[in-house]
């Protein structure tokens, strides 16, 4: 982090006011802190937001609710592959590649979240 400082205030010293473009250093800053947020996210344990097991996710008929089908749609946001939902889950594989199909029309990473009642 010092050494950081310490280019941001000599290339800051070494510029002349008239000629300062303040967007090498403002974009200099934004990667800074994007590693650091990376770095942060791998050192603090990460709390499942979600149990898909929860008994809450399938009806009486073994269908999913639309908690169960938000909850499928997040594993698969997170990079779970079609082996492992079907696994965590508790369904068949053709479940789970019926759902990943879904999941890519409705958006993928990008589909607007509903809120489950968690």
């Amino acid at each position: 982090m010092r050494y950081i400082s310490n280019y941001l205030h000599t290339f800051l010293e070494n510029t002349p006011v008239e000629a300062f473009d303040p967007q090498p250093a403002l974009s200099l800053i934004d990667n800074i802190q994007a590693e650091l947020d990376r770095l942060r996210g791998l050192l603090q344990p990460q709390l499942p937001e979600f149990d898909p097991k929860d008994p809450r996710n399938k009806a009486a008929d073994g269908k999913f609710t639309p908690r169960g089908v938000e909850i499928c749609y997040r594993l698969f946001d997170r990079g779970a592959t079609r082996y492992a939902v079907s696994r965590a889950m508790k369904i068949s594989f053709g479940a789970a590649s019926h759902r990943q199909t879904a999941w890519k029309k409705a958006g993928g990473t990008a589909r607007p979240r509903m809120r489950p009642d968690l």
